[in-house]
């Protein structure tokens, strides 16, 4: 906390101006939050204008190379600003790109207009890098460190007073032959229980009606400890905590969700009804190859166990298209599965090798024509059956935590449902913040609208 302090003696009102953009999941999400509350603390004020800003901060993805791809195209127009030499723009590039072996060799020699470079262990060292930036004029980078949860206690400057995302664990063990995670964010680590209920204690009392629970696994919750936590015994915990109405979570892994879990959505009174559980494929062959450690099988049976216990959940997923040697009969396995399962909805992907990663080293690539194809065909599937499910909702009235001003229509509020389903309706901005019951009236494949009967 002294560079910190430290900062705040260097900047002046005229060059204290930040602006972050950030890429990727909802931990990187998080991970802006942290920074922005240093930079806060340190008497930087943010900006959404990236011309007016003085301190440039982008927070970056490595799943997929389109992530990367958008990094390098913005990190090229940056370069503008290191051409005018009274310009003083401080870049810096933080997440989980510099985590790659290539991605950071890359970002240091072929950028030169990149200040500070950090990754997602070392964020609690960018006061300290900005700072010798400033005194010193010298590229900063701080990239390799073993992740310790004592990084933690900063704190955040969260986007909305009414909900906030809470860390419960880092890391990945499962090692799917596709993913990056486990080489950029390292091995799992939970953070004590402890710790979890006292920061939503504290973000209860300042107002907070709303928790995310965050991990990459959130399922494995508690397996390092001496003495293990279930996350079904986390999340008991944290439904006793005055003032937190409302409890989501993301991510589960299908390997290992347990009945206690599927259990607690029944038990408990303010577990939201949503479930995101990532099947990535429903042929056998290419979950084997994937190394998901699941079959299709015990997939739909963890969907149809859900459902059987609790009718109003909502059930998302993760879709892969293009996995190296997925073969069209592979490819309809996936789609009978999405008619099986019926979806609110998916985000869907298409394959992208990942250095580093076992797939990326397998032979059979799919054509991008035939991957073009499978795409919209899950996606028209996928359209369909949203539709389908949102338009059943018409009549209904659903409690609504509002969120914000609509981003398309400013005489609209936004906000979401129990089962996540986003809703549009009428009402003045001094609801943000507050539930209210909306009657659905209108439906498309990926909103609901509706009015406001009481508040």
């Amino acid at each position: 906390m002294n560079k910190l302090h430290s900062l705040n003696r260097l900047i002046n009102e005229d060059s204290n101006k930040y602006f972050i953009r950030t890429y990727g999941c909802q931990m990187n999400e998080h991970d802006s939050e942290q920074i922005a509350f240093m930079l806060n603390k340190a008497g930087f004020k943010r900006t959404e204008d990236i011309d007016e800003s003085d301190l440039i901060i982008l927070n970056t993805c490595s799943i997929r190379a389109n992530a990367e791809n958008k990094v390098y195209g913005l990190l090229g127009q940056l370069k503008k600003y290191k051409k005018d030499k009274n310009n003083n723009k401080i870049i810096a590039i933080c997440g989980c790109m510099p985590q790659r072996e290539s991605s950071l060799e890359e970002l240091t020699n072929k950028y030169e207009n990149i200040d500070i470079i950090f990754g997602t262990n070392t964020i609690h060292k960018f006061p300290e890098l900005l700072l010798n930036y400033i005194n010193e004029n010298r590229k900063e980078i701080a990239v390799r460190e073993s992740f310790n949860l004592e990084y933690e206690v900063l704190g955040y400057s969260y986007l909305y007073s009414h909900k906030a995302f809470v860390n419960i664990m880092y890391g990945c063990n499962n090692f799917c032959t596709y993913c990056i995670v486990p080489f950029t964010r390292g091995r799992e680590v939970s953070r004590p229980l402890e710790e979890i209920i006292t920061e939503v204690k504290k973000l209860a009392k300042n107002g907070v009606k709303e928790i995310t629970l965050l991990g990459q696994n959130v399922n494995s919750y508690g397996n390092d400890f001496d003495k293990p936590i279930s996350f079904s015994e986390l999340l008991k915990e944290l439904d006793k905590i005055e003032g937190i109405e409302q409890i989501r979570f993301m991510t589960s892994h299908p390997k290992d969700i347990s009945d206690k879990l599927i259990q607690s959505f029944q038990s408990l009174n303010n577990l939201e009804r949503h479930l995101h559980l990532p099947v990535q494929s429903g042929s056998n062959r290419i979950l084997k190859e994937m190394n998901r450690t699941y079959s299709r099988e015990k997939y739909i049976d963890i969907v149809n166990k859900t459902r059987k216990l609790n009718p109003d959940i909502s059930i998302t997923t993760d879709i892969m298209v293009g996995f190296p040697g997925e073969t069209e009969e592979d490819f309809e396995e996936t789609l009978d599965l999405v008619r099986i399962c019926e979806f609110e909805s998916a985000f869907t992907f298409i394959y992208s090798p990942r250095e580093g990663t076992k797939a990326a080293k397998m032979e059979n690539f799919v054509d991008k024509d035939i991957i073009n194809d499978r795409f919209k065909r899950l996606t028209d599937l996928l359209y369909e059956i949203a539709l389908k499910k949102n338009i059943k909702l018409i009549g209904s009235v659903q409690r609504v935590l509002v969120d914000e001003i609509s981003k398309t229509n400013d005489e609209y509020l936004n906000g979401r449902t129990s089962s996540f389903l986003n809703v549009n309706f009428k009402g003045e901005k001094d609801l943000i913040g507050k539930f209210v019951n909306v009657k659905i009236i209108d439906a498309n494949t990926f909103a609901l609208e509706g009015e406001i009967i009481d508040v």
